[in-house]
């Protein structure tokens, strides 16, 4: 089992579940403009304080899909007006994934309750992949993922909530899972998200904008490349002229799910081919930084651990899934996700990853940019406010 300080060594921590952490974010811009009461399961008005919003008539939540702390502080030249605006931290929680960061921040609860526990997971109605982002191998998004979402609370209330993505977005199986509630406007342009949410402030309420360009650009060319650079560049120009465009009593928020290491020429293995990794094991879900390892039947968990542990020696952190359940990994964990956390549960430290070539695509092997982990690059995000007293 890695412990606190064995975390430490291999520069790993824990999210701030309950804390600065990423599922404070909306029901604290929800207590912002009067809405916190509709917040189940947290104390709204409580995370309004922790993060430091001000009353207002209306939020605009931002998320930058993979703008981490570290990668906007190393980059801080190209985004002068984000530094600027950055108010601190927050955490994402684990794994810092899209599905589960989204949950997180959609419904104000962590993976062990939300289910989404990765990029895919093991779907214990069939033993198979579901995969999370593009919903292919999963149940019905409501059947999966139960906890209401911030957005349909507030919306249930009568509150003004908007939601601004790109088209195909409205009705996925992730936005019904975890975003769903209020009206959903299409617009590909960021630019022409920033126009409706220039509008959408006039009156009372909450909107959602997402902005997933610069997680794109990591995941093909790295985040130290021109293309990521561009990519911030774009947003930073863009958010700046939201802030100077609110009208008075409107703020905004910036926020990000996960950050983002560089893998290009880091030590890697191949849970499809080593044959200490594929011994007693099943299945591998999750993703190449945050994996759940499912054991055969016939398996010991503890003797695959153990494997695991051996194979991958400094370069991960390793626990059965009781121990995850023990250090709150995946927060606390509702009956009918136990299933889909794996027997053995691996984190892996510095830039490492572990692949597996029976399931991942050739795109998804080749990717240079990758997250899941508790690095700070990965688990640690920006929160940023600008706007009108």
């Amino acid at each position: 089992m890695s412990s606190g300080a064995d975390l430490a060594a291999l520069g790993l921590s824990l999210p701030d579940y309950g804390g600065r952490e990423l599922g404070a974010v909306l029901p604290a811009a929800l207590s912002a403009v009067g809405a916190g009461h509709v917040v189940r399961g947290r104390h709204a008005d409580e995370d309004r304080v922790r993060l430091g919003l001000p009353r207002a008539r209306h939020v605009v939540v931002v998320v930058l899909d993979g703008l981490g702390h570290l990668n906007l502080e190393e980059r801080r030249g190209h985004a002068p007006f984000l530094r600027a605006a950055e108010q601190g931290t927050v955490t994402a929680g684990y794994p810092t994934t899209t599905a589960a960061s989204l949950a997180l921040f959609g419904t104000g609860q962590p993976s062990g309750q939300t289910g989404m526990t990765g990029y895919t997971a093991r779907n214990p109605a069939t033993g198979t992949l579901a995969n999370l982002v593009s919903w292919e191998g999963a149940p019905e998004p409501l059947e999966w993922q139960t906890v209401p979402s911030l957005l349909e609370q507030a919306a249930n209330d009568g509150f003004s909530v908007t939601t601004l993505g790109r088209r195909r977005f409205a009705g996925s199986g992730l936005t019904q899972a975890v975003l769903r509630g209020g009206q959903f406007v299409g617009a590909e342009r960021l630019a022409d998200r920033i126009d409706v949410a220039v509008s959408e402030a006039r009156r009372p309420g909450v909107s959602y904008c997402y902005w997933g360009e610069i997680d794109a650009a990591g995941h093909k060319h790295g985040w130290q490349s021109h293309e990521w650079v561009a990519a911030l560049e774009d947003a930073d120009r863009e958010l700046r002229r939201l802030a100077a465009s609110l009208p008075a009593g409107a703020i905004m928020v910036v926020t990000a799910d996960h950050g983002m290491v560089d893998i290009d020429g880091a030590p890697r293995w191949d849970a499809g081919t080593d044959p200490e990794l594929l011994q007693g094991v099943v299945l591998t879900a999750g993703e190449p930084r945050a994996l759940h390892v499912h054991v055969a039947d016939d398996a010991d968990v503890d003797e695959v651990a153990a494997r695991w542990r051996a194979r991958l020696d400094g370069h991960a952190a390793i626990w059965t899934r009781e121990q995850a359940r023990e250090i709150g990994l995946f927060g606390e964990i509702a009956a009918h996700v136990v299933g889909r956390i794996g027997d053995v549960v691996v984190a892996m430290a510095g830039r490492a990853t572990v692949v597996d070539s029976r399931t991942q695509t050739e795109q998804s092997l080749g990717l240079v940019g990758v997250h899941g982990s508790l690095t700070p690059h990965e688990l640690q995000v920006p929160l940023l406010l600008a706007g009108s007293d």
